[in-house]
Formats: C-alpha cells, structure tokens, sequence
C-alpha cells in the first residue's frame, strides 16, 4: 500500500509518518527531492527555498516531476509519502494501483500554535506570516506552484487531526484496518 499525505501546515503529516513508520511503512517525502536539488546547487536549506526549489523542479520537470522521482526510489513495499502539494504529484503517484491520498486537517488557531511550539528550523514565527505563507500555497498561480486546496480536493481519505494524539492513534488505527 502507498499512502500519500496532504494537508496545511503543521496539520499533524509528520506525526502520521512517524505512527505509520512504527507499523511498518518505509518513508519518503517529495520534500526530500527538493533537498537533494538545493543541495546540488549550494542552496541553505529553508521553507522559503524548499517552495521555490519545488516549484523551480516542476517548471523544469514538470507538474509531478516530485512524485515520479519517488516512485523511482520505491518498490512495490508499503510506503507512505509526505508533503504532497500539487495535482500532478497526485496524478503522477495514482500510476501505482495501491495509491491511498489522505488529506491531514486541523483548524487554523491548532496549527499555528503547534508551529509556534515545535520551533522547528525554518519555521515562520509571527502569526501574521504563518497565515500569509498559507494563502499564498493554497492556489497556484500555474502548473509549477503549491496547489494545497485543489491537492486536497483529491484526497480519498480525510483525517481530521483537532484533538489529542491519542485521539490521533485512534483514527489512525481504525483507518489502517480498513484500508488493510
């Protein structure tokens, strides 16, 4: 089975990877192609970079150039798939018959304040960015750019992600044995 992840900004996709690897799954995010190119070309690694570095490879490669260079990497094995932004990714991982989307979702205030307190690397710190940053990747000015809102149109599976983690773990597991 390939699971494939969408949602907002800390909606919680990292938490579902880290829960799905503890079951078994192999991890890959298309994230990890950008790093890979901005390494290439001595670019700092950054939110602002990781988007324009992706939007950069789609111009170049195409809509779901993200996908097909993951799907190179991967077998037949179970595998989830974080940070899917754009239709082509989608369109590009739906090749593989098994392919699940699930989209992440969590309110707006539940999202800032987990970005405030995972104070990760990269991470915006003023509300009034997180929330500009937002906007601008829910629709794509073209092909080439984050399309968070269309991206989440597709998803087959919806995980609304608003309460605690063991509520999380919950769905999570009801939602495995269903798709088992």
């Amino acid at each position: 089975m390939l699971i494939g992840l969408t949602g907002r900004y800390a909606s919680g996709k990292s938490t579902v990877v880290d829960w799905l690897v503890s079951k078994g799954f192999a991890s890959e995010s298309c994230s990890d192609s950008i790093r890979v190119y901005l390494k290439e070309n001595g670019v700092e690694e950054s939110r602002e970079n990781l988007i324009e570095g992706g939007n950069e490879l789609r111009r170049i490669g195409g809509p779901g150039i993200l996908a097909e260079m993951l799907l190179g990497r991967l077998s037949g094995d179970d595998a989830v798939i974080d940070s899917i932004r754009t239709p082509g990714e989608v369109e590009a991982l739906r090749e593989r018959e098994d392919f699940i989307l699930i989209e992440v979702r969590a309110g707006t205030e539940a999202r800032w304040q987990r970005a405030k307190s995972r104070a990760r690397t990269g991470d915006i710190s003023d509300k009034e960015t997180f929330f500009a940053n937002e906007e601008k990747e829910a629709v794509a000015k073209d092909e080439s750019g984050q399309a968070l809102n269309a991206t989440a149109a597709m998803a087959d599976i919806m995980l609304v992600n608003d309460g605690s983690i063991e509520d999380l773990y919950s769905d999570l597991e009801e939602m495995l044995e269903r798709l088992s």
